[in-house]
């Protein structure tokens, strides 16, 4: 029997378990895109393709759809505390094996291996809040956690600028490091255990003094119930899939056009974030002379080009929760995400073909890269049955993530079979034609969306707003 003389932990207590946790996941975050700024470092003084750099993103990807298997089991079984902590040592192992070499086999290991830890903890983390915080602030808990751990894409992206240092170790005219970034991520790591263990440390303590909530139920797909195949044939199996999956989901068109989506906006942000300062810095340099620009005015572009890249994450940090009530109040959702996909088509022509100044197009895809997600996630629960909604957010993010490995390899392969770099910027040009083709893709299934909600099979998108059901 449970003792529930006990009392709940102050508020106190529990602001600081947020704090060490929050600055924990932060801490993976920062790994994750500490590469960015690297890119052109890589194939200079390490002889990388962009190929090879759009395998460390992707590597991660494959990892994460493991994650989705394996890592809500892990949890269940050995808890949050020592899950927290199991997965930043995984994600502080990966910071390290892609700092050791410059080697592209052991940095996609070590980018494998950060994968694995780092969306894995990402579950733990937001577990551990719901046993804290239901039924409590969860909701600007969630926000809190979300904003420090934006924060530290934030801090990764301008690391040319703040860790200066780190990047040019011999000043602007020497010899740019690859491996100084790469410890300052393995820093971030270190950071993350020891939040960690904190962590551990706090909620020990508070299980022996205070009652504690439950764990926040885990995301898993089911696969064993659909992936029975053994001996079908290829067109057998997959339509056995299908059906596994169609019955898993309650089959419903609006959660697929909501999948679809997801799909492609996701793959028309990230991968391109991954790639992003190396295409912004040559871009300026283009407008300071190009092959020609002084050592100074590249170490400056490299800085500049993080700040634009950084503005993605900052917004979201701010807006996202601000579009959430919107939403809320208006409802009009699925005209919402109809309106973000329009911001999002032109932007990589614009940055492609035109001189106006990066800020216009990056506060485009800024105001959709918070608009889209403040809307699209919370629509699932509208459209999908409360039984099923795990499993659907869960296979909505598998789908995410193989959006990632496509796109990261599939932009890699662009830029080198354009020869995109500072003596030739046009190259980036076929990318960008990629990704705005995905913007359009994303059009419509966005208008598939709000016809079918507007429609006589529709799940209240477009009319419930707070205070109706």
């Amino acid at each position: 029997m449970v003792d529930t003389s006990r009392p709940e932990p102050s508020r106190f207590y529990r602001w600081a378990v947020l704090l060490f946790i929050s600055v924990a996941m932060g801490g993976n975050y920062y790994i994750y895109d500490s590469i960015n700024p690297l890119e052109r470092i890589f194939i200079d003084k390490l002889g990388y393709s962009a190929t090879a750099f759009g395998w460390l993103n992707s590597s991660y990807s494959v990892a994460a759809v493991a994650t989705l298997l394996i890592g809500g089991i892990i949890i269940d079984r050995i808890g949050t505390k020592k899950a927290i902590t199991f997965f930043a040592l995984l994600c502080l192992l990966g910071a390290a094996l892609t700092a050791a070499r410059g080697q592209v086999g052991l940095m996609i290991a070590g980018r494998t291996v950060l994968g694995l830890g780092a969306e894995s903890m990402i579950v733990a983390v937001t577990t551990a809040l719901a046993k804290w915080f239901k039924g409590k602030e969860l909701s600007f808990a969630f926000g809190i956690n979300l904003t420090i751990a934006r924060l530290a894409s934030v801090a990764a992206d301008n690391s040319p600028t703040w860790a200066n240092k780190a990047f040019y170790p011999n000043g602007p005219g020497g010899e740019p490091s690859w491996q100084g970034p790469l410890l300052i991520a393995v820093g971030a790591g270190v950071l993350a255990v020891v939040c960690s263990a904190i962590y551990w440390s706090l909620e020990s303590r508070a299980e022996r003094r205070y009652e504690l909530g439950q764990a926040g139920s885990i995301d898993k797909l089911e696969f064993g119930q659909v992936f029975r195949i053994r001996g079908l044939t290829l067109r057998q199996a997959i339509i056995q899939i299908w059906h596994g999956l169609m019955e898993m989901l309650r089959f419903n068109p609006s959660y697929w056009f909501v999948v679809g989506l997801c799909f492609t906006f996701y793959s028309a942000i990230f991968p391109f974030r991954t790639f992003a300062i190396d295409f912004f810095t040559n871009k300026i340099l283009a407008a300071h002379g190009g092959i020609s620009a002084s050592e100074a005015i590249r170490v400056l572009s490299h800085e500049r080009a993080g700040f634009f890249n950084s503005l993605l994450p900052f917004s979201a940090m701010i807006a996202t929760p601000l579009f959430g009530l919107l939403a809320d109040k208006l409802g009009k959702r699925a005209l919402l995400m109809m309106f973000s996909s329009i911001l999002l088509m032109p932007v990589y022509l614009m940055m492609a073909y035109s001189n106006v100044t990066l800020f216009v197009p990056i506060c485009m895809m800024g105001v959709a890269f918070s608009l889209i997600p403040a809307v699209m996630w919370p629509s699932v629960a509208y459209i999908v049955d409360q039984s099923r909604l795990g499993t659907a957010y869960a296979l909505m993010t598998l789908i995410q993530q193989i959006g990632f490995f496509i796109m990261n390899l599939l932009i890699g392969k662009a830029n080198d079979y354009a020869h995109a770099g500072l003596a030739n910027p046009g190259g980036y040009a076929l990318g960008m034609w990629i990704f705005s083709t995905l913007g359009f893709v994303g059009m419509a299934f966005a208008i598939l969306l709000r016809l079918r909600e507007t429609g006589p099979h529709g799940h209240g998108l477009e009319t419930i707003t707070i205070g109706k059901t």
